[in-house]
């Protein structure tokens, strides 16, 4: 089990069209010291992401789809080197916190359609639309490191593992409280819609 995941549960409970930022409804709530310290510490190291693999297999099954991922992320990104940074920070921090990676780039691209900078009319910042009062909850206090690539995509992450852990799994539910919308369709669709566009195949 991944250190995210793990510090998480020893808690306890705790479509290229839509170009919009939407997470501006995510509701701050009250958190347990242990869900606090929990979170605090799974978004507190800031080392670079290292992909590692026990077999040559796996490293090949990533490449394969770390360039059909480029390939299809080319129109958004057109920076090569931009592009194979960003999409080995969502696989390195989707994986980290137990997340599926077509699942995230999904939601990435329903919350900001892959803009670093987007923000909602709430405040919510970057790729994965983190509102600010995150950095203050479990962060440093600096909510301008929520635009740092690989810092937003921690939150984003380990954000939405709080929410699976809390809603038992059900990721209807849960990503439906990532956008503040808990319960309703129409967030969750869009995401599974999206999700489709990036659920890449083994070779």
């Amino acid at each position: 089990m991944n250190p995210c995941r793990r510090a998480l549960l020893l808690a306890g409970p705790g479509l290229f069209c839509h170009s919009a930022a939407t997470a501006g409804a995510q509701v701050e709530e009250p958190l347990a010291n242990a869900v606090r310290t929990a979170l605090s510490a799974s978004v507190a190291d800031a080392a670079p992401p290292k992909p590692s693999f026990e077999t040559m297999a796996q490293r090949l099954a990533y490449l394969r789809w770390l360039g059909e991922a480029s390939e299809r992320l080319k129109r958004r990104k057109t920076d090569h080197h931009t592009r194979i940074e960003f999409l080995e920070a969502v696989w390195y921090e989707s994986r980290r916190a137990g997340l599926e990676t077509a699942m995230v780039l999904g939601l990435i691209q329903v919350e900001s359609g892959f803009r670093k900078y987007a923000i909602s009319s709430a405040g919510a910042r970057g790729y994965m639309q983190v509102m600010p009062f995150w950095a203050r909850l479990i962060g440093d206090g600096d909510d301008r490191r929520l635009f740092h690539l690989q810092t937003n995509l921690r939150f984003g992450c380990v954000i939405l593992r709080h929410y699976l852990d809390r809603e038992r799994g059900d990721q209807f539910l849960a990503l439906g409280r990532y956008n503040g919308s808990r319960g309703k369709p129409q967030y969750p669709n869009l995401v599974y819609g999206a999700r489709r566009a990036w659920d890449i195949p083994p070779a």
